[in-house]
């Protein structure tokens, strides 16, 4: 399971530098989504199974669906519309193909090599994160989810276009 260890945090390492380095944000946010998925496998690898889960369902899954509702909403327009023309090139592919196939191999190598972990897993129950995540660590959670509504409000408003009898005129 060091193997999965080393190259989930390769395929980590390489995913999270493409996010900051990616000019389009459909791109930075496929490669984002591909980072935690690593680091989900890596989570895994440590033992820490539930983990791994809640960062797959959470991060991976509603926070970026999240993310992406948020692009939509932006609309680029005519600069979208020439980027679609470079999507359908095969070269564009080819780094996001490698990265999940090398993702892929890992999760086919943990689904059928169930080896010993590299540390034993833990026994947490989903009892015990609620407890946590509305006990003490209850604001914390609370300012998130306001700070991610914020950043959805702030989009909407950044995309919507205006019409031409509203305030400030078109756009």
């Amino acid at each position: 399971m060091n193997v999965l260890f080393y190259t989930g945090g390769a395929v980590a390492i390489v995913a999270t530098v493409l996010v900051i380095t990616r000019r389009n944000a459909v791109h930075a946010l496929l490669y984002l989504i591909l980072s935690l998925l690593s680091v989900a496998l890596v989570f895994y690898a440590l033992g820490a199974a539930f983990v791994a889960l809640l960062e797959v369902i959470i991060y991976a899954g509603a926070i970026m669906v999240l993310f992406l509702f948020a692009i939509m909403m932006l609309n680029l327009g005519s600069a979208a519309d020439e980027e679609k023309g470079r999507l359908l090139r095969p070269g564009t592919w080819r780094g996001p193909a490698l990265l999940a196939a090398v993702l892929a191999i890992q999760l086919g190598y943990a689904a059928f090599n169930p080896g010993p972990l590299v540390a034993t897993p833990a026994a947490v129950e989903p009892r015990a994160v609620g407890a946590s995540l509305f006990g003490p660590y209850l604001l914390a959670a609370e300012l998130a989810s306001i700070l991610l509504l914020a950043g959805l409000v702030g989009a909407y408003h950044l995309g919507r276009r205006s019409e031409p009898g509203e305030k400030g005129g078109p756009s």
